[in-house]
């Protein structure tokens, strides 16, 4: 049975796969206070930059699929986080834009996620070199799946 376990644990893929699931409860700490899932907090992030845009784009920012985020951005809107309006020139296209109440939200959270993040207590530079290393494989991994209308998030 170790020798199954050690094949497991040398994998790449297994040890992302549960970093990622991993860094998803680690943040559900910080985001707690706010009632707001990872999930709703990477729309913020978006958001936040840029307070108006297409459902669609913002899909292929966060790489999300509109039958997943359609059903956040529903839930967030009765939080009163953000609003959708139909645009007047075609209807088919929808934006999304934040609410008064998730501007005011903004640094709080953020204070809140810095501190989730400080006890990882990772130097600025072991930071900057672990975020550099993620967005080159996830560059290779995508220019090996034929490229992906994703390239946003890099």
């Amino acid at each position: 049975m170790a020798s199954q376990k050690r094949i497991l644990d040398e994998q790449l893929c297994f040890s992302i796969y549960t970093a990622s699931r991993e860094f998803t409860k680690f943040y559900r700490q910080a985001l707690e206070p706010f009632q707001l899932t990872y999930p709703q907090y990477l729309v913020l992030l978006a958001l936040w930059e840029e307070p108006k845009q297409l459902v669609k784009e913002l899909g292929s920012h966060l790489s999300l699929d509109s039958g997943t985020l359609t059903p956040m951005l529903k839930r967030m809107e009765g939080m009163e986080l953000v609003k959708r309006s139909r645009s007047t020139e075609d209807e088919r296209k929808v934006y999304i834009e934040l609410t008064e109440k998730a501007g005011d939200m903004k640094p709080a959270v953020l204070e809140g996620v810095a501190d989730c993040i400080s006890k990882l207590a990772f130097t600025e530079q072991d930071y900057k070199q672990m975020l550099q290393g993620i967005k080159e494989l996830t560059t290779k991994i995508q220019e090996n799946n034929g490229g992906t209308k994703h390239e946003k998030i890099i």
